[in-house]
């Protein structure tokens, strides 16, 4: 989405590029993300085109430019990846995106590069980067007009493809603006696997970054179609917008993976924050095997800007092969603690802190996955510090700010993530209209994938759901509590037992998850009741 208050900070940005009834899009997307349902989505496959196998990393000029691209500027910024050794931490993309082109075709319904601002084609800039060693990125629409008003893609997607194939091109970030009435996951899903099938047709290896803002909850279906996707609308340069896209993408874990990644959007370190926030930032994008793609002025960025984006300890968590997604550990009260776990082993914890003041954040080596061991190894992925802890995790954390470890030692034990299907019902356990608000009661709902129904069975015996916990409502261990979802706070109200006989109990009542009243039927809600071996309490996991 192209949205923004052009006087949120200086330099040039957003402004001048939709209506005010894009802007009203925008506020009606954020609005509803959370609660939009995806009971019809199911998830998707990779795409196997063997490309992005770890977030792609490198650099978009739009955050820092708007409008305001050029041939200089890429090549300048291109030679200012290499010089700073970004490239050598593994930056390797310079994507152009917006403005670069001519307002109309030419006779032959080709697009045209703006040659005031592309002296020698993109073509030609291509070359350039490619002789750094880098790669070039490009910008296009999937509706009639991109959010600037120069041309889609829509109908010329074949044609457009191998105009980018010829010029060398190695990445296409793929927006949704002027998208021709577009509404339905259907009509989105056909437009974007057009661009999708006619960039495979030229034999050129492309990276597909599908840009829809999470309006149709791409996570469920943009895997079989592009490489990764945007999972809410535009970031601002502001800790409020940067921690809004972290709640909105932290719960969405099952569906990242190599090749297929959940895109919270480039980063705006260097564009404002404070350095504390800027850390923050890197921090959690890294923990969430997010794209990181630089969007501030690379040529002139302070020492202090390069150190955080070159961070090769925290780059190596986002990069690593096993390509997981951290998940929820717990949050509450404004507190979070995040675990990711890497291919030897190790696990990459954040506590982060979104209130203002400083405060103590703890965790387990238990918590996170980690067993086995006498005494485990913390290390400090921003100081360089090393300790050693037989289980607490504990730091204190500045306001706005993280404490990043890599944890070693003993064992990993990732988190799995199943679909609940109740056997007396045929239904799943499911968090009705993928609402996050504390004390949506948890209901059965067919089964349909979607990720309010994709719940992740931590090491801490948590059942979590989009960033949330079920939870025995009020701490409550009589028969008739109310089945939840809940910030995760660790209590044994939100520990649960997988049994082999397909009940679930809590770990603080001994009482069983059931549907009330053995009821059948979709939107039956869930509660706990005195264990019985009815249809009602016995769970099947897929």
């Amino acid at each position: 989405m192209r949205v923004e208050n052009p006087l949120s900070r200086s330099g040039p940005r957003r402004a001048g590029r939709v209506a005010a009834t894009a802007a009203l899009l925008l506020v009606a997307v954020g609005a509803a993300f959370w609660f939009v349902d995806v009971r019809s989505a199911v998830p998707a496959q990779a795409l196997d085109n063997g490309l992005a196998k770890t977030p792609p990393m490198g650099w978009n000029d739009w955050n820092a430019y708007g409008c305001n691209v050029s041939e200089t500027l890429v090549k300048q910024t291109a030679e200012k990846i290499v010089s700073s050794g970004l490239a050598a931490a593994g930056y390797q993309y310079v994507n152009i995106d917006d403005c670069w082109m001519q307002s109309s075709r030419d006779a032959n319904g080709n697009l045209q590069p703006d040659f005031a601002k592309f002296p020698d084609g993109i073509s030609g800039t291509a070359a350039y980067v490619h002789s750094k060693g880098l790669k070039l990125g490009i910008y296009e629409d999937a509706g009639t007009a991109t959010c600037a008003g120069f041309p889609g893609s829509l109908g010329h997607e074949t044609q457009d493809a191998q105009s980018f194939a010829s010029w060398g091109v190695d990445y296409l970030k793929y927006d949704n603006c002027n998208n021709n009435g577009s509404s339905t996951t259907q009509q989105y899903i056909s437009r974007y696997s057009a661009m999708r099938d006619a960039l495979a047709a030229t034999g050129r290896p492309i990276v597909y970054s599908i840009c829809e803002w999470g309006v149709n909850s791409p996570w469920t279906w943009a895997p079989s179609v592009g490489n990764l996707w945007r999972t809410t609308g535009d970031i601002q340069a502001n800790f409020n917008s940067m921690l809004s896209i972290f709640h909105s993408n932290m719960g969405l874990d099952a569906y990242a993976g190599p090749g297929a990644w959940n895109d919270p959007d480039m980063l705006e370190v260097g564009n404002g924050m404070s350095a504390t926030e800027d850390r923050a930032h890197f921090s959690l994008w890294a923990e969430m095997a997010a794209p990181l793609l630089a969007g501030n002025n690379l040529v002139n960025a302070s020492d202090t800007t390069l150190s955080i984006l070159g961070n090769k300890a925290v780059i190596a968590v986002d990069q690593d092969s096993l390509g997981k997604q951290g998940h929820v550990v717990s949050s509450g009260g404004g507190l979070d603690v995040l675990a990711k776990p890497l291919a030897n082993g190790d696990v990459s914890v954040v506590l982060f802190n979104e209130n203002a003041g400083t405060a103590t954040i703890s965790t387990t080596v238990s918590a996170i996955g980690k067993s086995g061991a006498s005494s485990y190894t913390l290390t400090d992925l921003w100081s360089g510090a090393t300790s050693s802890t037989t289980s607490a995790i504990s730091a204190s954390v500045p306001g706005h700010g993280v404490v990043m470890y890599r944890v070693a030692g003993g064992s990993s034990t990732p988190p799995s993530t199943t679909i609940l299907r109740g056997t007396g019902s045929g239904r799943c356990l499911d968090d009705p209209g993928s609402n996050t608000t504390n004390g949506t009661q948890a209901i059965v709902w067919d089964c349909n994938g979607g990720t309010n129904q994709q719940w992740t069975y931590t090491s801490a015996n948590q059942l979590q759901v989009l960033g949330k916990c079920l939870d025995a409502y009020n701490t409550g261990t009589t028969a008739g509590t109310k089945v939840v979802v809940w910030d995760c706070n660790g209590g044994s109200n939100q520990q649960w037992r997988l049994n082999a006989d397909g009940t679930i109990t809590g770990v603080q009542s001994g009482l069983c998850l059931d549907v009330t009243g053995a009821a059948t039927a979709n939107n039956s809600p869930v509660e706990l009741w005195t264990c019985n071996a009815g249809t009602n309490q016995k769970w099947t996991r897929s």
